[in-house]
């Protein structure tokens, strides 16, 4: 795919997905939103990426829906309920986008089907994804930065759920999400509000795990991606990422079980064999991801 809204490049390992629209604040189009989901799956598929970074250009991450697509969605009005088209077929409709059953195609991976939505895609890729916020994050960029397995800030980052000020309520699972991570009292304000957040106080109510200098912003990001490029065994980080994920969805009894069958498939792996090797001979792992 050529993109037109986005920018894509890969280096050391890491493939880094670039929100395009500066002049707007990288608000959010339905191409956008293609072109991010080929993006994704782009460096799911390559065995030469072993971490995706998502990011904005200019000084915003993503300030939300484009207002002339809002505005437009608006304008056309409701899909009709008696049409037989189900919620999110309709939703589809008015936000230019493809519901998940057109998308199966590019969707391979064996995951549940809570991971298989318009974004929550993104927790179903088999690599770890960190959202560099370095400004604006509002309505659908804070649910993109949500969905991301991390979030770093630039000290110039802010944060706003939006939603409530255009009449509109929570959207794409962000109620699932935020109480996930802020916890249920945070989530709550933060929707109901729908006020600014600057970066400091994100960091103290676990809405992003660190935040850096703005000069020295995305080389600290990048030096954290290359760390898990470098060390880590994308095996590993592919399973556990999906153990997390689903446990959300399973007892203590069922997290257990998953964990012991994963232990021994590790056993056999040639991740687990060089994880041991390179720590008994001190030297760079060579992980393979097998």
């Amino acid at each position: 795919m050529e993109y037109r809204e986005i920018a894509y490049t890969k280096a050391d390992r890491i493939a880094t997905v670039t929100l395009n629209r500066p002049g707007r604040l990288n608000a959010w189009t339905s191409v956008m939103a293609e072109e991010v989901r080929d993006a994704m799956h782009r460096a799911a598929d390559d065995d030469e990426v072993r971490v995706i970074i998502l990011t904005g250009a200019g000084r915003g991450f993503c300030s939300g829906a484009d207002m002339g697509d809002l505005e437009s969605a608006v304008a056309q009005g409701v899909p009709d309920a008696d049409s037989g088209k189900t919620a999110e077929e309709r939703v589809s409709v008015l936000t230019g986008t493809r519901t998940e059953e057109e998308l199966e195609s590019k969707n391979p991976h064996n995951v549940r089907a809570d991971f298989r939505k318009r974004y929550s895609y993104l927790q179903a890729l088999p690599k770890p994804i960190i959202a560099a916020v370095n400004g604006p994050a509002a309505g659908l960029g804070l649910v993109m930065a949500l969905y991301c397995d991390l979030r770093f800030a630039a000290e110039s980052a802010r944060f706003s759920t939006a939603f409530s000020r255009r009449g509109l309520v929570a959207e794409h699972g962000i109620s699932w999400m935020l109480p996930r991570i802020v916890g249920l009292p945070h989530a709550l304000e933060l929707l109901f509000s729908a006020r600014v957040v600057d970066a400091e106080e994100a960091l103290r109510m676990g809405l992003v795990h660190k935040v850096f200098p703005e000069e020295r912003f995305m080389e600290g990001v990048l030096a954290y991606a290359r760390e898990l490029a470098t060390f880590v065994s994308p095996r590993s980080l592919g399973v556990m990422k999906q153990q997390v994920y689903n446990a959300q969805f399973q007892t203590l009894a069922e997290a257990c079980l998953v964990a012991d069958e994963e232990l021994l498939r590790s056993f056999e792996s040639e991740d687990c064999k060089e994880g041991v090797a390179h720590f008994i001979e001190k030297r760079t792992p060579e992980f393979t991801g097998k």
